[in-house]
């Protein structure tokens, strides 16, 4: 927009208040500002046990059987111990429980929730990823600060400044996006196969296959549940998950008492440093092993979105890690007195008399186990989507309660396709648990980077306290990392498949929309050219009212002008239409418009600004009606406020500009593939604006225009 629409932006915030459209959309209170009764969030605790510890929660599965230790002694069994008792309390409590959590985006969690924070205090321009168009006016919203300190400042100059930076640090962003969605597929896969594997300790008789048909059989019923939403599938799956820790909890009491009371000495560091002393490099080859102890922990934030924050703390810190703990003391004190059982410990510790009951147990909460990250990747692709750096798909709100909680019917068929194929390929063997574990550890680094940057812009945190929690934290991952890089060969390439191809698909949406923004920004139109097309164009005005949709956020996009030249008329009341997501989680109904004139009489700009949870909808008399009133606040002459109210009473169509990309000759054939082949395709096969608008299809035309990039 130019300087009078700039003007008019000012004068319209300055004046802004509460209107009818307050009573069209329905926006939730903000997370952050909601106050949750005692018993609520204990409600809310108890439902998170079957969304978000699941996966966490039995990784007492797999984590001894995969150590793969020959002959394993006592303080053998006590160093795994240690190593398991430290990285969780390291990794789960210190770092997400207690401080992660702290970065939410008002009530949201996950890797863009940390992205879309830090965009409010950094201008980030870079030509890959996320389209961010700041204007003046951001300021003034609830969720924009300007507030820097000078450490801050030069942190905000470095990214601002450096181009390079800025798409480093964005496809480090989607990278970390695309590993959790990649989690969605390979946590049902591994903790239904290693549930279901205890059953051929019982029959000779059940191979490998029937693991895998069973196991194939019941991750389908999990993913075609998905559609009945997390508050259906918590009501379910909570009660499972406390009858999974207090039996497993039960049982390692009962195993330590029974086999080794003093197991929990394994809380002394120096069984970590008499492990590593004895075997070297072996050691440092288990530790991709171990690693899957915090398998799940990525979900406490990712799943943010669908509880808060005290529930997920309550849950975690009375429950889940005193269970754990007490479930892995049981099995290392079983294993002292059966070293050669460490390939089943899971099962061979179980009490004869109870195997059964905790067999059914154990399979059910592996199917709970995959709710965390399948919920985990409808919330981030929600996120994605609303911040335009992922093709249109179907997002269902399946909670009225709880914004947070969605559905998309794509994305969960799309996991089920990969999780079936990864059981099937690898026939349920190691290479899943060793795939499991690469994604993992990658998402918790690029976490831990995230992290530095907030602190460094945000939280204005001590710079010592910042380089403690870098230095004590990459150390640790790093050490899993490297140690798990030599099983990328043996089926750890899988994260870094999912990931590549969800990042194709990312990548190649994000450039050509951003192609398509340069081209628009290059070719607008100014309201001179406006006014002078319209007079030597448009030979009649037509009764009613016409809202002309676009993407361009600054200035007339130009497609107007494609449109104008070839209908020959113009609707009596213009509006320029456009819907801007901004990094917040949602907009204040008082905050959404932005309204201004064009040259032209009867010409109206009117940007509608909503955060990543809001649902935009364009449906119903009621939202016209919104804007009019919202144009006649900035409109001084009552013949032209008379003139909008005529036109309206005519009645409203919609017109969608909608573009087709056509890489030039001059572009590289990389530029070809992208936008001729990947982003036409995505453009294609997916869901348009409009069904994402919801504009009633009666009221609707759409204007087509060829852009040669």
């Amino acid at each position: 927009m130019n300087e009078d629409d700039d003007h008019n932006h000012k004068n319209l915030e300055a004046s802004s208040r509460t209107s009818s459209f307050v009573e069209v959309y329905k926006i939730p209170s903000r997370k952050s500002e909601i106050r949750y009764s005692l018993t609520a969030t204990l409600a809310l605790a108890y439902q998170s046990l079957g969304v978000v510890y699941g996966d966490l929660g039995t990784s007492p599965l797999y984590v001894f059987s995969s150590v793969s230790l020959s002959d394993p002694g006592e303080d053998d069994i006590l160093g795994i111990l240690s190593l398991i008792f430290w990285t969780i309390t390291s990794i789960a409590v210190i770092k997400y429980i207690s401080i992660v959590l702290r970065a939410d985006d008002h009530g949201e969690g996950g890797t863009f929730a940390l992205y879309s924070l830090l965009c409010r205090h950094i201008n980030f321009q870079g030509k890959i990823g996320i389209q961010n168009t700041r204007l003046a006016s951001d300021l003034n919203l609830k969720f924009y600060s300007s507030r820097t300190t000078a450490l801050q400042s030069k942190t905000k100059e470095f990214f601002e400044n450096s181009p390079r930076a800025q798409s480093i640090f964005i496809f480090i962003v989607l990278l970390a996006t695309c590993m959790v969605i990649g989690d969605g597929a390979l946590t049902p896969a591994i903790s239904v196969v290693s549930a279901v594997q205890g059953i051929q300790s019982r029959s000779e008789k059940i191979t490998q296959n029937y693991v895998v048909i069973i196991s194939v059989v019941i991750l389908l019923l999990v993913f075609l549940f998905q559609r009945f939403g997390t508050d259906k599938v918590s009501f379910i799956f909570s009660p499972i998950m406390l009858l999974w820790f207090t039996s497993t909890a039960s049982i390692g009491i009962y195993n330590t008492i029974k086999y080794y009371p003093s197991v929990f000495k394994f809380i002394s560091p120096y069984y970590i440093y008499y492990f590593f002393k004895k075997h070297g490099k072996e050691g440092w080859e288990r530790l991709g092993a171990v690693a899957m102890c915090i398998t799940g922990a990525e979900a406490i934030f990712a799943d943010l979105g669908h509880f808060n924050k005290r529930s997920i703390q309550i849950a975690f810190s009375f429950l889940v890690y005193p269970a754990l703990i007490i479930t892995y003391g049981g099995q290392g004190a079983f294993l002292i007195k059966n070293p050669d059982k460490i390939s089943t410990t899971f099962y061979s510790s179980v009490p004869r008399a109870v195997f059964w009951p905790v067999f059914v147990i154990a399979t059910l909460a592996a199917v709970v186990a995959s709710q965390a990250l399948i919920s985990a990747s409808f919330s981030i692709i929600k996120q994605s989507l609303a911040l335009g750096c992922f093709p249109r798909v179907n997002i269902i709100h399946t909670s009225n309660k709880h914004e947070g909680q969605v559905y998309s019917p794509e994305v969960n068929y799309i996991l089920m396709i990969l999780c079936v194929l990864i059981v099937v390929g690898f026939k349920g063997g190691a290479e899943i648990g060793n795939a499991y574990g690469v994604a993992v550890i990658w998402v918790m680094l690029i976490t831990t980077c995230l992290m530095v940057v907030v602190m460094l812009v945000i939280w204005k945190t001590n710079i010592i306290l910042i380089a403690l929690f870098f230095i004590v934290f990459l150390s640790i991952e790093a050490s899993y990392m490297t140690s798990l890089l030599i099983k990328v060969p043996q089926g750890g390439w899988v994260p870094f498949g999912i990931a590549t191809f969800f990042l194709i698909i990312m990548l190649s949406w994000t450039y050509g929309r951003s192609k398509k923004n340069a081209y628009e920004a290059e070719r607008k139109m100014s309201k001179d050219d406006l006014t002078e097309l319209i007079s030597r164009n448009v030979a009649v005005r037509v009764p009613g009212i016409c809202l002309f949709c676009t993407d361009l956020i600054n200035g007339i996009p130009p497609i107007i002008g494609h449109y104008v030249n070839h209908v020959g008329s113009l609707h009596e009341v213009l509006v320029v239409v456009t819907v801007r997501t901004l990094p917040i989680v949602s907009v204040l109904p008082e905050e959404r418009f932005i309204v201004g004139k064009l040259g032209p009489y009867g010409v109206y700009r009117c940007l509608i600004q909503y955060g990543y949870k809001d649902v935009p909808n364009l449906t119903g008399d009621e939202f016209v009606t919104s804007v009019v009133d919202k144009l006649k606040e900035e409109i001084e002459s009552h013949n032209e406020i008379q003139h909008l109210e005529t036109a309206t009473s005519m009645g409203v169509v919609y017109v969608m500009g909608r573009t087709v990309l056509l890489s030039s000759e001059k572009n590289g054939w990389l530029a070809h593939l992208v936008i001729d082949c990947f982003y036409r395709f995505l453009q294609k096969n997916f869901r348009s604006a409009v069904s994402t608008l919801q504009i009633p299809p009666s009221k609707m035309l759409q204007v087509g225009i060829l852009y040669e990039i």
